[in-house]
């Protein structure tokens, strides 16, 4: 019996996490292609940052060598960039490294473009120097421009920025990072979090501007970047500029396919496109219910659910992802989940101990918990969140909820002992 055809664009962590998972379930239904722009098998995206610190190595993040994709009969076309799709005659048009045209027929197809990093609109841009961050190539020239240039900027106080600037930092750079916001990631820590992080940061060397808006970008005559000016008038000298500012889901295929994009292509609980039943979208590209995930763990819940669906077995439902963010920025531990800032109609219980680099805040509404924010110790990050995910009543747990799960189970057990429990004593 003649297989059907899987095409997948992209050969990033959610797409080959959704074959993988296809592979455990159905490894035969399917002959599969995937075409993937950068020139290296499936790696770990998240890890660039060791890589950048010098901390690992390119090899070492590799998440599916050649090697896989062989033994699984995949046929994967790296640095092959997909420029068209023929949604009519179902067919795949891509252009190889050497600009030799490829393409291939699908009856199922995949879109895993990822996304792509933001980039300032402001005058200097273009010059040699400026970078996003996001993939391999964006990680080796700042490693090149590190070992001939000392000063570095990166614009983006968010998580990637700060690891970009530690990673520079490491490679022996002056690293100023420039933040419009108030305080640095202002999307994960509350106000206290993010001035114990900035303060720790700074002793390391890292200087910042805060509440700073790039106005334009100088070079210095060759060619070169050579200085950052901000709106009020301040400036930071600068040969290398990372631009961490944000990434945007990359639709730029599905656009030109006359696919229905908002906030990212969408996609129904089963990840079909709305507009093709044919066509599915996974990871960043995707949205869902009106959301576009940039967290890697709602891109696996997607990619089983996908995995599920091309598989024939037609139960797998996305109904949306209840996220958190377990960081560890330059070393130190941090998390937060839900609504950690709380509001008119929450209560706080908070552990603060600046001189121990510890620090931890609860958010509760009634009898649940709704929020959390941990900074150094975050050990008891993950059964938080689930009492928070899970909408569990913690009134009993309240007086131990701040010292976590074994203080809080073994108070719980205290509670319900009583004097004719043989556990009790006599």
């Amino acid at each position: 019996m003649k297989k059907s055809r899987l095409v997948m664009v992209g050969n990033g962590m959610a797409g080959v996490r959704t074959l993988e998972e296809l592979l455990k379930i159905a490894p035969d239904l399917y002959e599969i292609t995937v075409f993937g722009a950068e020139p290296h098998p499936n790696y770990n995206r998240i890890m660039l940052s060791p890589v950048l610190a010098g901390e690992q190595q390119l090899d070492e993040i590799i998440l599916n060598d050649w090697s896989w994709y062989a033994q699984h009969g995949i046929t994967l076309h790296a640095g092959c960039r997909v420029h068209a799709v023929d949604r009519a005659r179902r067919v795949v048009h891509a252009v190889d490294a050497a600009g030799q045209p490829v393409s291939a027929e699908y009856d199922r197809l995949i879109l895993a473009t990822g996304s792509r990093p933001f980039m300032l609109p402001v005058p200097g841009r273009e010059l040699e120097g400026v970078l996003g961050y996001r993939d391999i190539a964006d990680t080796q020239a700042m490693i090149a421009a590190a070992a001939t240039h000392r000063h570095a900027v990166v614009i983006g106080g968010g998580l990637l920025g700060l690891e970009a600037a530690n990673g520079l930092m490491k490679r022996g750079m002056d690293v100023t990072v420039v933040h419009a916001g108030e305080r640095l990631l202002d999307r994960q820590l509350d106000e206290t979090a993010a001035a114990m992080l900035q303060a720790s940061l700074a002793e390391r060397g890292m200087r910042f501007l805060m509440q700073a808006q790039t106005r334009a970008l100088t070079g210095d005559g060759q060619g070169r970047v050579a200085c950052v000016h901000l709106q009020d008038g301040r400036e930071a000298p600068a040969s290398l500029v990372v631009m961490a500012v944000g990434i945007r889901p990359e639709t730029t295929l599905a656009e030109q396919m006359h696919l229905h994009v908002q906030r990212g292509i969408v996609v129904s609980d089963t990840l079909q496109t709305v507009t093709d039943p044919r066509i599915y979208a996974v990871g960043e590209c995707a949205a869902h219910r009106g959301v576009a995930y940039g967290l890697v763990a709602p891109l696996f819940e997607q990619g089983k659910v996908l995995a599920n669906h091309l598989a024939e077995m037609g139960i797998g439902r996305y109904p949306g992802s209840q996220t958190s963010a377990k960081l560890k920025v330059t070393g130190i531990h941090l998390f937060s989940a839900g609504d950690f800032r709380g509001d008119e109609g929450t209560e706080e219980i908070v552990l603060s101990d600046p001189g121990a680099g510890v620090y931890r805040k609860l958010v509760l509404r009634g009898d649940r918990l709704v929020g959390a924010c941990l900074y150094g110790d975050t050990e008891d990050s993950g059964w938080y969140f689930r009492l928070l995910r899970d909408g569990v009543a913690v009134q009993e747990l309240r007086d131990r909820l701040m010292f976590g799960e074994s203080q809080a189970s073994l108070a719980s057990l205290a509670s319900k002992a009583s004097p004719a429990d043989p556990a009790s004593g006599p």
